[in-house]
């Protein structure tokens, strides 16, 4: 079947089966905004007089005008990144399923790209990083995504216009950029959104409203034509767009051009999405940043998240202010009881490693997904997806997500099923028996009987009984599997 670029045609397409049935992707969020280690937005906040960025970038680098990203790009040589070792432990970890990011809204394309020359490839590391991390990622039995972010370069990179933004190839004479053009990277050839020069601005242009300010054809085609390349290319199974809904979706055609022509590349390939109404998610697979859905969703979908800021920040480290391992098997469990997958980014150096934080909290989720995988991997939503105080009272969605953080108790249980069996895990270790009260008599889910009960990870018999109010478990372990009957 060939997909055209409308909703109709992309909504008949249905979701891949390997996606709900491999639940837990990692992601390297990695790009030269990491080689600072001073967190997210780099790019951007250097250029805006009074923020952090600024003030650590005059210090480190000098002025903006003298040492713009350009000249960071060109600082980071990942000269420690070993792909290879670092897809292996994220195998070992648990994950099925790898993402790489291939460009940020700063706009340099992370592989060899024929329609942009600004290019890991040409500058910073030389080297092809999607193409490594696509080899590693296959040689160790995941599937492989790419994310895709430049979309938003032509406003999100308009505070640089009062710095080297606005150079052209003729000032590079003699310099190490010689023969590359500043305006292909900042794409700032154009009038700025008024405020341009404030922080929060290009929030309110996300999704483009103001027809005034949207790119023009040669950008929107040049998007279209790397992304295009970039998929053809490496196969990727998974294409994540940090957008509201399609990259430049209000801009005309071209963001469903893009996706009718990922889904024609071939049957296995996810397309997501961000801030999806219903009928969109049915053509797209629904990402929420930072968050996750308050009920089981009739169509897959996925969270995306980080243990510490999207790009590698220093100061995380050195406050160790990461998310647990506890957490993250925590978001784990919830997410997949409804539906969805956990896609989970490990912030990398600007030299290309982990941290020793980042792989004590990595080894903590592979031992607990070696005990209680079967919980996770393969398994369907049951009828609810839980109980306790987060199933009653679930935070609200915040635009794109943003509703993580919320407490995560013992009490608060998450159902998953396959074949014959029913896992109740809680989303935190237990101090006593485990109370499920959907299980009870009286909540009337259950038309087949309870035969057995066993914890995972542990061989003892579990005394329990079925009360008419609860199923009542003498076991403090935190993940349970419940055999019914035929």
């Amino acid at each position: 079947m060939q997909f055209t670029p409308s909703w109709e045609s992309l909504e008949s397409r249905g979701t891949p089966e390997w996606f709900p049935r491999a639940k837990f992707g990692l992601w390297a969020h990695w790009g030269p905004q990491c080689q600072p280690g001073f967190g997210d937005w780099y790019a951007r906040k250097m250029y805006l007089p009074g923020t952090d960025a600024a003030e650590f970038h005059l210090k480190r680098y000098g002025h903006p005008s003298r040492f713009g990203f350009k000249d960071v790009i060109n600082e980071w040589t990942a000269s420690r990144w070993d792909p290879e070792e670092l897809v292996a432990l994220y195998a070992r970890t648990g994950a099925r399923y790898f993402v790489a990011m291939a460009n940020h809204h700063d706009n340099l394309d992370l592989w060899d790209s024929p329609h942009h020359a600004w290019n890991s490839v040409r500058v910073g590391p030389r080297r092809d990083v999607v193409g490594e991390w696509a080899a590693a990622a296959r040689a160790h039995g995941l599937r492989f995504g790419v994310s895709v972010h430049a979309a938003h370069a032509w406003s999100w990179y308009e505070p640089s216009r009062r710095y080297d933004g606005r150079l052209t190839a003729a000032d590079g004479v003699g310099t190490w950029w010689d023969g590359l053009d500043p305006r292909e990277l900042y794409a700032q050839n154009h009038h700025p959104v008024p405020g341009f020069d404030q922080q929060k601005t290009v929030n309110g242009n996300w999704d483009w409203p103001d027809p005034e300010h949207w790119p023009d054809a040669a950008y929107q085609a040049s998007f279209k034509a790397r992304t295009l390349q970039l998929a053809q290319a490496y196969r990727p199974d998974l294409v994540y767009f940090d957008d509201t809904v399609l990259p430049l979706h209000q801009c005309g055609p071209v963001g469903l051009e893009i996706a009718a022509e990922l889904y024609n590349l071939h049957d296995d390939l996810i397309v997501c999405g961000k801030v999806l109404d219903e009928r969109q998610r049915r053509a797209l697979t629904w990402d929420v940043e930072r968050g996750a859905a308050g009920r089981i969703e009739p169509e897959p979908w996925q969270t995306c998240t980080c243990l510490g800021q999207w790009h590698y920040d220093d100061r995380v480290f050195a406050e160790h202010r990461y998310k647990s391992a506890a957490e993250v098997v925590g978001m784990l469990a919830d997410v997949v009881s409804k539906n969805g997958n956990l896609l989970l980014s490990v912030p990398i150096t600007g030299d290309g490693e982990i941290d020793s934080d980042e792989r004590a909290i990595l080894a903590g989720v592979g031992e607990w997904l070696a005990v209680n995988g079967e919980a996770i991997f393969d398994t369907v939503p049951w009828k609810v997806f839980g109980e306790g105080p987060s199933a009653e009272d679930p935070p609200a969605l915040k635009e794109q997500g943003f509703n993580e953080g919320g407490a995560m108790t013992a009490a608060d249980i998450r159902y998953t099923a396959t074949g014959a069996a029913l896992y109740a895990t809680a989303l935190a270790v237990p101090d006593g028996p485990v109370v499920l009260r959907r299980l009870g008599r009286a909540a009337g889910l259950l038309d087949r009987e309870i035969i057995a009960v066993r914890a995972l990870g542990d061989d003892r018999p579990v005394r329990w009984r079925r009360e008419e109010q609860a199923l009542v478990i003498e076991s403090a372990a935190q993940v349970h599997r419940i055999e019914l009957g035929g």
